[in-house]
């Protein structure tokens, strides 16, 4: 038996990293150590061993959204994980980011109550409720609402799974911003499809608009993803995802690392992690 180590607040920050899960080739480990942090490799073995990194004091993951939501379930890390997925889903946060929201009009749906419509419906974006997406978003076309159009049987097989229908809106190009503390602290370019990315400039339009709503919005956690969009040549908030398992394609490592490293000296007690 793993005897629990005692926690001081000299100890590093300890950051658990799960390599190779990223398209874009995103880590964070050499800035971490370069600001002195520890730094280990998850490993998934380690579900089946128990013979997870145990840091002295505060710990943080980063790496595939399902083992990020796990290890905020069930390891004693502080904090741990930044994937507070009841706070992710839409219908929690949609109601506080009406202002800046891109799907406006959205109705909040199961899977067997879309396809029970699917006569009356016209062009849908379909997404699932839960941040974890058990099926990827996507645009159903009118009178083609079925189960086989939503993946069922494949990630999931509960037709009570809760989904959000929204107009269909066409996007020209998203961006990525890392929040901490209601600051947006690094931003990226990106697409989803190929996982290019880009720098995005801080005092350009979409970083400074960004920032604006992260001061404004109820956040779903201290430290989260922001994505925004530019649709008719308008700049609206597309999603909030779960810091901890979210590729960050080419925002600044160094400057999440430092704004991460403040959060916890200033708001979070350490504790061991037996």
């Amino acid at each position: 038996m793993t005897t629990p180590s005692t926690s001081h607040p000299n100890d590093p920050l300890h950051w658990v990293l799960e390599p190779d899960v990223f398209g874009s080739g995103f880590s964070l480990a050499d800035a971490a150590r370069a600001a002195g942090h520890e730094v280990s490799l998850w490993d998934d073995a380690f579900w089946d061993t128990g013979r997870w990194p145990r840091p002295a004091g505060h710990a943080v993951f980063h790496g595939s959204l399902g083992n990020a939501a796990r290890i905020a379930r069930e390891l004693p890390y502080r904090p741990g994980s930044f994937c507070a997925v009841d706070a992710f889903h839409c219908s929690a946060w949609y109601p506080h980011a009406e202002p800046w929201l891109l799907q406006k009009g959205s109705r909040l749906l199961t899977v067997a109550q879309a396809v029970a419509e699917a006569a009356s419906l016209p062009d849908v974006f379909v997404r699932p409720d839960s941040p974890l997406k058990p099926f990827a978003g996507r645009v159903v076309p009118a009178g083609q609402m079925s189960l086989s159009a939503l993946d069922f049987g494949f990630y999931y097989d509960d037709p009570a799974l809760p989904v959000v229908l929204a107009p269909v809106r066409s996007i020209a190009r998203e961006w990525r911003y890392v929040v901490v503390d209601r600051e947006v602290v690094a931003g990226s370019a990106y697409e989803s499809d190929g996982r290019r990315a880009l720098p995005d400039d801080p005092d350009g339009r979409p970083f400074q608009f960004a920032s604006e709503v992260a001061r404004a919005l109820t956040p779903p956690e201290p430290v989260y993803v922001l994505d925004m969009c530019e649709s008719d040549g308008e700049l609206y908030v597309l999603e909030l995802n779960p810091f901890s398992g979210a590729d960050l394609y080419a925002c600044d490592p160094a400057a999440i690392v430092a704004a991460v490293a403040a959060h916890l000296a200033t708001r979070v007690p350490p504790r061991s992690a037996p």
